[in-house]
């Protein structure tokens, strides 16, 4: 693996992240163990859990595992996020300053450090003025409570506001956002991207194998059965078997990804997440693994180097339809053209 920047800040974490929403549910607490040790033989150095998932049974299991290796925390960045209810009662939830309070100080306490290296805003929150969390941030950093803070789930102008803002405030800025990206879904790139790249933020992107669909494990017209995510229910959120199915460039994709991978003898996965770790501002992808072999296939991806030709394959067959305006001819995109035009 190789380092790169924590966004805009002076940290750096290896390019492929760990994720561990599967700790406590998917993933009992000795594969949970496992697969934490064998992320870091392999070079890793980066994890990212929140205190959601599996109603902070994850932030617990790694606090535990952080217990038995002292020393451990300190040499890893670890990530986590708030936001969403742990609890009942309508202060129990969003970025208020209440609710955040609340919630960083239970992480700390499950995960068993005495700062979180990376706290994110697992969602906007159109209810709270974004003021007052970017006040609490720079103050838990004042306080040493967090060291860095990001957002995931931000729109392009949730990021923007933010960013300025706190750089009109003097507060800290935020150096990450976590968004959805893989070859299926790039919707991100008309606007999201740009402003982390203007603003200097890095991207970290969940789900960069869409749910499965980038393993290959799902056939054309066959709907899935059994013990996966689509076989115990196939209208499963955003990665729903019809929903792809249905579209001929979902099969174009995948095509692709899979003519690249036997070429170079490695799983459709591996290509799928060396595409991705390859594209302007990605700072490190989270792997979410199940098991102990679905991790090391994955981290072998660390090891692929995609050809410029490949590279540029999987970006054009992938490449979503976008309105001429305001993306296309009757809009920024025209100006583009023009001024290059003059050059």
């Amino acid at each position: 693996m190789e380092y790169r920047k924590l966004g805009n800040s002076g940290t750096v974490v290896t390019n492929y992240c760990l994720g561990t929403m599967t700790f406590g549910d998917e993933s009992d607490e000795a594969t949970s163990f496992r697969l934490m040790d064998n992320y870091i033989e392999a070079g890793g150095n980066f994890i990212d859990t929140a205190n959601v998932y599996s109603t902070g049974i994850s932030e617990e299991i790694i606090g535990r595992w952080l217990k038995d290796k002292p020393g451990m925390a300190t040499e890893l960045v670890i990530a986590t996020k708030g936001r969403f209810p742990m609890g009942d009662g309508p202060n129990r939830i969003g970025l208020s300053r209440k609710n955040l309070s609340e919630a960083l100080e239970a992480s700390l306490k499950r995960l068993g450090v005495e700062q979180i290296d990376l706290y994110q805003m697992h969602a906007w929150d159109a209810l709270t003025p974004i003021e007052e969390t970017l006040r609490f941030l720079d103050d838990a950093i004042s306080a040493g409570k967090i060291a860095y803070y990001g957002f995931s789930n931000f729109v392009g102008w949730h990021v923007t506001k933010a960013v300025w803002l706190a750089k009109m405030s003097g507060f800290a800025a935020p150096v990450t956002l976590q968004p959805q990206y893989n070859l299926l879904s790039r919707g991100i790139e008309h606007e999201i991207v740009p402003a982390c790249q203007d603003a200097g933020m890095g991207l970290l992107p969940w789900s960069p194998l869409a749910g499965g669909w980038l393993s290959g494990k799902y056939k054309r017209d066959q709907r899935p059965t059994g013990a996966t995510r689509l076989g115990e229910n196939p209208e499963r959120g955003m990665e729903a078997y019809d929903k792809h199915n249905s579209k001929s460039a979902t099969w174009d994709i995948l095509g692709a990804v899979e003519d690249i991978a036997s070429a170079h003898g490695v799983s459709m996965a591996q290509v799928a997440l060396a595409w991705l770790a390859a594209q302007p501002a990605v700072t490190s992808v989270i792997l979410g693994a199940r098991t102990e072999a679905q991790l090391a296939d994955n981290m072998a991806a660390a090891k692929l180097r995609l050809s410029d030709e490949e590279l540029k394959r999987l970006t054009e067959v992938s490449t979503q339809p976008i309105p001429d305006y305001p993306y296309g001819i009757g809009g920024v995109g025209q100006r583009h053209r023009k001024i290059e035009g003059g050059r």
